[in-house]
């Protein structure tokens, strides 16, 4: 076979996975190329206008961090911010903003058309190219074959997509695009099992025909706080508009239930497994029956179009039924459906399949990245292609993979769940699959990661600089509020007071009467705080590092007491046969996960602390013989 051409890095597919997956890799200097059906599609927001949300927007704030582009993006389009959680505390906040969906699309687009080391191919991909179980190249439909050191699949819902309107079923990956069918084989026949998962979106309605008066506005926040760490400001100069809610009432749910039977997913048309956390309209109404409505958010796709997107109303049923529905909604009594929404199936490789770098097992040098592993999200598919380009451009440096720990990073967490555990759902982020979030927090991803992204070529020098110096800061006036002491009698007693709080009645460190939960950096800096001219973020950080510092501490004890379980190899060629005292259940899962260290072995469900121990006795035992 001749190839045509050799890349470094091959990126099959354009989505959010795909982007930052070929911009990692060619951002690293290998040669890497994009393929994808139409240009015009890279970056599309295939579902609602919007970027960020309760533990996805801690994927975000991770994904900039490291370099990425998603946060860049986020900030230069949206059209409305808004931080979710606030009034929880930092370990639980999370950002989301509206996007103009056009507007997102372009500005990946002209990212990638000017990216050096990175050419675009619009073609379709039929087949792996293998050889001596190492992907070496693949084979397009217009263009022949391609020869390559790794490639990083990000089909997102194109591979086996099927389109379900009621009864029709139309082949795609989205609306008026066709599906991957020929990779699919491709993949399964390198013995890749393909299991379908759903997803579905809801009806776009035409903003014209809404009745605004009859919803309650939902405006940005008054100080937009932006996603990247390199963003400085939102400027007042970018317009942003509001979103609007409304509800489902009892009229919409009988509408539903009696056309019931024509749900895909209720009629046995669709076989996959749906997502729990973002379920259809169909599903709220059969796992919710006690609930009288269900909130729908209106938003607004962009500032240059009349569409809007009813957040909340995702359905497959037929597009006259939906009409139905959608018109028994306050506001929407005359609402104009622009097109109607949809239930797609799409194919997924479980990814038990991938080592912690997302590279198949079974298969050296291929990545697989986003929806084929079984996730939701634009932020876990851009989370996931970023690591697949990074790990894809430094095995063809012959380099140690990027392993994020759980410790450390959400997009630890998110990789770690889907490789140890696997998912029989949709995987989707959130903050309560994060064990150490007091310290793995939105605010601080930059500090957690972003010698990372420096390391790598990721992040400018410049900009890796800022981040030390904006932490050295943050350090210093810490180690100034524990020392310095505010005696009796000054202006701060009477805000104490004010506030039902105690007056001072000796000298007191400024540090200690900020862990007081009513008291603001604000009240104390005017007694010798010296951040007066610090932004917002510097400030809560310090606010927080004080008043969680035992929490804080506490936390950090229990990661250095685990890490030493994770820093526990295990080789890839173990032979857990050869191991006493395994029961033959254990051992199987032990073959079928091929854990990494202990610590994932430890997460593998069945797998029990002493069956942990006795491997630790067995490595240990070997380490030993090794060293004499």
């Amino acid at each position: 076979m001749i190839m045509n051409k050799h890349y470094d890095v091959i990126v099959i597919g354009g989505g959010h996975a795909g982007v930052e997956a070929a911009l990692a890799a060619s951002r690293m200097g290998v040669s890497t190329l994009m393929t994808t059906l139409f240009f015009d599609t890279i970056g599309q927001m295939s579902c609602n206008p919007a970027i960020g949300g309760v533990g996805k927007g801690q994927l975000v704030k991770e994904i900039d961090a490291l370099g990425g582009e998603m946060g860049l993006a986020a900030d230069r389009t949206g059209i409305q911010f808004r931080q979710l959680n606030a009034s929880k505390g930092q370990a639980v906040r999370s950002s989301r903003c509206q996007s103009d969906r056009k507007q997102y699309k372009l500005y990946m687009q002209n990212v990638v058309r000017w990216q050096q080391n990175l050419e675009v191919l619009e073609d379709e991909v039929d087949e792996l190219v293998v050889k001596s179980g190492k992907v070496c190249g693949i084979k397009t439909k217009n263009h022949g074959a391609i020869a390559c050191g790794t490639v990083v699949i990000t089909t997102g819902t194109f591979l086996k997509g099927r389109i379900h309107v009621g009864k029709q079923i139309t082949p795609g990956g989205r609306v008026g695009e066709p599906n991957s069918t020929r990779l699919a084989q491709s993949l399964e026949e390198c013995g890749f099992p393909v299991i379908l998962f759903k997803t579905g979106t809801p009806p776009r309605l035409d903003g014209k025909t809404i009745d605004f008066s009859q919803l309650e506005p939902q405006h940005s926040d008054e100080r937009p706080v932006p996603f990247s760490f390199r963003t400085p400001c939102i400027p007042p100069s970018q317009k942003l508009i509001p979103c609007h809610i409304t509800y489902t009432n009892e009229r919409t749910h009988a509408i539903i239930r009696d056309n019931m039977h024509l749900s895909p997913m209720y009629s046995g048309q669709i076989q996959a497994t749906g997502v729990r956390y973002c379920p259809s309209i169909e599903d709220k109404l059969k796992k919710f029956a006690d609930k009288q409505r269900h909130q729908i958010f209106l938003e607004p796709e962009g500032l240059d179009t009349d569409e809007y997107y009813p957040n909340g109303i995702s359905t497959g049923l037929p597009a006259d039924v939906q009409e139905q529905f959608v018109r028994s909604i306050p506001g929407l009594e005359n609402v104009k459906i622009n097109r109607p929404g949809y239930s797609i199936e799409h194919g997924v490789v479980p990814p038990t399949e991938l080592t912690l770098s997302l590279e198949t097992k079974k298969v050296c040098n291929l990545f697989l990245a986003g929806q084929i592993n079984g996730t939701t999200g634009y932020e876990e598919a851009g989370a996931q292609g970023l690591i697949a380009g990074i790990n894809a451009a430094l095995k063809v440096r012959e380099k140690d993979p990027l392993i994020l720990g759980r410790h450390e990073s959400y997009i630890g967490v998110l990789i770690d769940d889907l490789t140890t555990k696997g998912t029989e759902e949709p995987y989707r982020m959130f903050t309560s699959r994060v064990e150490y979030r007091l310290i793995v927090r939105e605010d601080n991803a930059d500090r957690r990661l972003a010698e990372y992204g420096y390391r790598l070529g990721l992040l400018r020098e410049e900009t890796y600089h800022k981040v030390q110096e904006k932490y050295d800061w943050i350090e210093k006036e810490i180690r100034h509020l524990q020392s310095v002491r505010v005696g009796p009698g000054t202006g701060l007693d009477r805000e104490l007071i004010r506030l039902n709080s105690s007056p001072v009645k000796q000298p007191t460190f400024l540090s200690d009467l900020l862990k007081r939960p009513e008291v603001t950096y604000e009240m104390i800096a005017p007694y010798d705080g010296q951040l007066k001219s610090a932004t917002p973020e510097i400030i809560d950080q310090v606010e927080y590092e004080i008043k969680y510092e035992g929490f804080i501490a506490r936390q950090l004890k229990e990661v250095e007491r685990f890490r030493h379980v994770e820093n526990i190899r295990i080789p890839a060629d173990m032979d857990y046969d050869g191991i006493q005292g395994l029961s033959i259940e254990i051992r199987q899962k032990l073959k079928q996960f091929s854990p990494a260290n202990l610590g994932q072995a430890h997460r593998i469900s069945g797998v029990t602390p002493a069956a942990i121990a006795i491997l630790m006795v067995y490595l240990r035992k070997k380490s030993l013989e090794r060293r004499r």
